[in-house]
Order: structure tokens, then C-alpha cells, then sequence
């Protein structure tokens, strides 16, 4: 069988891109994801069943048995098939070396930070680029190999983390930017014109994994720094946290108050007061107000979060 134009996804995001696709641009021949069955073993934020899309749209949907494509029956698949062009979107893994040599135009997926790759690869990088305070995100589109998130750039495109936003709002600019990208991706695929650059001037560094345990809250921290994780993880991610009173409390909004009031009376950490059911908590450099959190109304004034 020949594919033309193939999705890599196992998420939301996924399902967003591959409806673009499909509307605007091209057809869509195959979709790549993963079953549910192989999510239990893998720590997947977001993730999407795709398989019912050959039922609404009659794209074929090959579900790999593994997320790392190695497993008997996917290396059958694209082993027996032919393939053009690939595009990853929210496939959080490498895609082996056997499966790219088998696309004629190669497989193409996304990294940014706020630098130029090679700076910046490696895991979570809209979540750390929040985290660490970053103010622009380098959004680049590029051709895969064997190694992660090497310099083989087809396009970038650039934009602005704002103040306000929090790792899903950076993910809806990031789609508009991935939209954009593909378009122009696939264009030169229809005129044959595909052109990588591959020298770079930057020097290398890594993002490291992320997990659930990464989002602890530590209010001894400046405000800045706990209101940046706090956006940094908040859902589709496993969220922010702290520990009350034996019990944990997630914390999936929250914004600075006050740096200038005097509240040297609580302790970081401490629960100053609660309006609208929401607290206000003493940081080392201020206070914090927590929009939303779980369980909520369990906070009641003078609590400690640790």
C-alpha cells in the first residue's frame, strides 16, 4: 500500500492538526497512534484515542502495540508499505531509524525553546520554557533522524509567552505556529521542493523529563517562580502541588497578589485569608491567590501548605 501524507499522534493535539489537515490542505492517508492498552505503560498527558477517525472520516488508523515502534507487528506494517511524508504531532518519543528510512520525503515533527536548536532539546519544552520565565518560544518544524531534536530546521516560526498565559494557552499559539509550518510543509512536498538546513550556530543543552513528583510547590520559592511552575503544569499536565495537613492539594490556578502588604505575621506557605473561596498564600517575597484548586474549600485560614 502507498501512503502519501501520514500523522504521527497519540494526543488532543493530534486530533486538531489531522482535522486541519484534512480541511484545508490534503487528505490525510494514515494516522500512527498507539492503543489504549500501550498508554497503561506509558505516562501519556493528553492523550486521545484516534482510532474511531476511520469511521468519521475513513482515514486508516494504525495502532502500533508499542509506543517506541518496535514491536513485531508495526515493523511488519512499515516494512510490507510505502510512505512519502510524515508529520509528528504529540508523539512524545523517537521515531526509529527502520521506520524513517521507509518515507521518501522523511518524517517532520516539532521542537522550540527560547534559543535555536541544538539549544533547548530534549523533554517538556513549552512546560520548561513557562517554568523557567521564558518570554518568546522558537517554534521550529524539522526533519527527523535517530537522535532527538537534532538541527535539521525546514522552518520557524516565533512567539510570545505572555505574562498571562499558562502552558495551554502556549499550546493553542503553538498549534496556530504548527499550522502555519505545515502549510508551508506541505506545499514544498507538492512541488517538490523541500529544503532543510542543517548547520547551526548554537551550542547544545537539554531540557530534562518532567513528572508528576517535578510539580511540587515550594512557598518558600519567590512568587514569581511558584507562579511560573504553577502555569507551567496545569492541565492538560499533571498539575501543581502541595501537601496540607497530610493531605494533597493540587493547585491548578493561581496568580501573584501582593508583594508590598506586610504579612510577616504568616509563614510562607501559610493561608493569610479566603475570599470567594479562594486563599490567599504568604510567599517569601509576597503572597499568592489561588484560583482553583483540589480538593477545594479543604484550605482554611492559618493551614500551612508544605
Amino acid at each position: 500500500m502507498d501512503y502519501k501524507v501520514i500523522v504521527f499522534g497519540v494526543k488532543d493535539t493530534s486530533l486538531n492538526i489531522i482535522e486541519f489537515i484534512k480541511d484545508n490542505i490534503c487528505p490525510v492517508d494514515l494516522v500512527v497512534t498507539i492503543s489504549p492498552e500501550v498508554t497503561k505503560k506509558n505516562d501519556v498527558s493528553g492523550y486521545t484515542g484516534l482510532s474511531y477517525l476511520t469511521e468519521k472520516y475513513g482515514i486508516p488508523v494504525f495502532e502500533a502495540d508499542s509506543y517506541s515502534l518496535n514491536d513485531e507487528k508495526t515493523r511488519l506494517f512499515f516494512e510490507e508499505n510505502n510512505f512519502d511524508i510524515g508529520i509528528s504531532m504529540g508523539w512524545q518519543r523517537l521515531v526509529p531509524k527502520y521506520v524513517l528510512d521507509r518515507f521518501k520525503y522523511g518524517v517532520y515533527g516539532f521542537h522550540g525553546n527560547s534559543g535555536y536548536l541544538p539549544f533547548g532539546r530534549g523533554r517538556s519544552p513549552l512546560n520548561w520554557s513557562i517554568i523557567l520565565g521564558d518570554t518568546r518560544f522558537n517554534l521550529n518544524m524539522f526533519r527527523y533522524d535517530e537522535k532527538a531534536d537534532s538541527p535539521n530546521i525546514f522552518a520557524t516560526e516565533m512567539f510570545q509567552i505572555s505574562p498571562h498565559d499558562d502552558v495551554r494557552t502556549a499550546q493553542y499559539k503553538n498549534m496556530i505556529c504548527s499550522k502555519n509550518l505545515i502549510k508551508k510543509l506541505l506545499t514544498a512536498y507538492k512541488e517538490g521542493n523541500i529544503s532543510v538546513r542543517t548547520e547551526s550556530k548554537d551550542f547544545d543543552s537539554w531540557y530534562e523529563k518532567r513528572t508528576a513528583k517535578d510539580g511540587k510547590v515550594d512557598f518558600r520559592q519567590r512568587t514569581r517562580d511558584i507562579y511560573n511552575l504553577i502555569r507551567g503544569v496545569t492541565a492538560p499536565f499533571p498539575g501543581a502541588w502541595a501537601i496540607c495537613k497530610g493531605e494533597n492539594i493540587k493547585i491548578w490556578e493561581a496568580h501573584p497578589f501582593d508583594e508590598i502588604m506586610d504579612f510577616h505575621e504568616f509563614a510562607p506557605g501559610e493561608v493569610i485569608d479566603i475570599f470567594d473561596g479562594k486563599p490567599i498564600v504568604r510567599t517569601v517575597d509576597g503572597s499568592l491567590l489561588i484560583d482553583r484548586y483540589e480538593p477545594a474549600g479543604t484550605l482554611k485560614v492559618h493551614d500551612i501548605l508544605e
